[in-house]
């Protein structure tokens, strides 16, 4: 079976299976994985792609072969990795995911102890080095392997996050997209007091009803409409791994990540004052404003997983979220979840004395306009950057933590390089003006796309 690095990206390993992402690679960096990262004992698990079992057995028998005895906590969610190796003290952990790409794709996310990410800067190259060349240790011992399910004890502390006493029995529309949600909403609904509306809740990698990645605006419907008809007062929608979740009003109107940052950022200040949070360059002025006036620090970071844990960790924020939906917690050791945020979500609708999702966004929404994160296909995106910075940089304010910023005083924009693809991403932004932020978006993608 041939090899090949194509898959190996800035923080994951993702491609197409076998081409890209096959057993003889799985193999090798279950051999090098303990010697690199001086692992132990390692957490592996693997989402609903049907390739999963068997990519696993593969790593499985390269890391026992490496002397490391392995936890295998079977299919879950990319937290669920996070959670067991930080919970059990293990050295380190492995999911294989290929996140929300199309049903062909798979791949593995790496961390150390205590769930510290392993990117491109912190031991992913040297992985594929080794696994390229296949220079691994002699073999001396055979590691042991364990099965644990750990659904109950993930479940109980994710539910320490809320005050299960708060919480008023909402209808709430669930769409876990036919991913590996499905079974943890499944024991969730025991403990909460909702009236929980499912919608393709059974995993199933064939993915009968589309690749589950509620980012892209064609599969947002399914989760709205259910929503409208059942008159529920929340939807939900996640992707396949579940590490980001997407949240959809009482009339089932889409709330951008963005805001949730916002929203999300105020109740930890509340309870948490003077804390540190992380916000990514994309879309920034609502976050700034929210943690200013509850007394707490937005700290910029460049975007992605890798960079934001780490940068938590050095200012030991209390929570950070990107606008692509995902939010990190400082007590589940800084890393993302996409089961956390709803529930966060809910106590605080609970609490907000009959006001409806859609009213505690509206404020927001409305003082500060966003396109939306649109994608266009080009040839050279350096190009692009290039000439839009020479256009609008001279009359703006540059920035580049991530991508190309320039501000000027009632909008700004941030054009980013897709790190995945030939793509460059642009998001708009403007002080209370809808029209402005029409205008703008509409301006820079004809420049964009000429």
């Amino acid at each position: 079976m041939k090899i090949s690095n194509k898959g190996f990206g800035a923080y994951d390993i993702r491609g197409i299976y076998p081409e890209d992402v096959n057993e003889e690679l799985a193999y090798r960096i279950g051999r090098a994985f303990p010697g690199l990262f001086d692992a132990k004992k390692v957490a592996v698990g693997h989402d609903i792609r049907l390739s999963g079992p068997s990519l696993r057995d593969a790593l499985v028998k390269g890391l026992t072969e490496a002397g490391c005895d392995v936890m295998d906590i079977g299919q879950c969610g990319t937290e669920m990795i996070y959670f067991t190796t930080a919970h059990f003290g293990l050295d380190g952990g492995i999911m294989i995911t290929a996140s929300h790409n199309p049903k062909e794709y798979n791949g593995m996310k790496f961390v150390r102890k205590e769930s510290r990410p392993i990117s491109s800067d912190t031991g992913l190259k040297e992985l594929e080095k080794a696994v390229m060349e296949g220079t691994f240790a002699p073999q001396t011992a055979t590691g042991k392997v364990e099965q644990k399910d750990v659904l109950d004890v993930y479940v109980d502390h994710i539910l320490s996050y809320i005050d299960l006493s708060q919480l008023k029995p909402f209808k709430v529309v669930a769409n876990t997209g036919n991913g590996a949600a499905g079974p943890i909403i499944n024991a969730l609904e025991k403990k909460l007091p909702f009236d929980i509306v499912k919608v393709y809740n059974e995993p199933d990698g064939n993915f009968p009803n589309g690749v589950p990645n509620p980012i892209l605006p064609e599969n947002r419907e399914a989760t709205a409409k259910v929503v409208r008809e059942s008159g529920a007062d929340v939807g939900v929608a996640w992707d396949g791994d579940f590490d980001r979740c997407f949240l959809f009003d009482e009339k089932g109107g889409f709330i951008e990540g963005y805001y949730m940052v916002g929203f999300l950022a105020k109740a930890f200040l509340q309870k948490n004052p003077g804390a540190k949070i992380i916000y990514d360059p994309r879309l920034i002025w609502n976050t700034i404003e929210i943690c200013e006036e509850n007394g707490g620090e937005a700290v910029m970071c460049k975007s992605g997983h890798a960079f934001i844990k780490d940068k938590m960790r050095k200012v030991n924020a209390v929570y950070g979220g990107e606008m692509s939906a995902h939010h990190y917690f400082r007590e589940f050791s800084y890393c993302d979840s996409g089961m956390i945020p709803w529930l966060l979500v809910l106590e605080l609708l609970s609490q907000a004395g009959g006001k409806t999702l859609s009213d505690l966004m509206k404020e927001r929404m409305e003082k500060f306009p966003i396109s939306g994160e649109i994608n266009s296909k080009v040839a050279d995106a350096q190009a692009v950057l290039d000439r839009i910075e020479k256009d609008y940089g001279p009359k703006g304010k540059v920035t580049k933590v991530d991508g190309l910023s320039v501000e000027f005083d009632n909008w700004r924009f941030n054009l980013r390089k897709s790190n995945t693809e030939p793509v460059i991403r642009l998001n708009v932004e403007t002080r209370g003006d809808k029209k402005l932020c029409e205008e703008k978006t509409a301006e820079l993608l004809k420049e964009i796309r000429a």
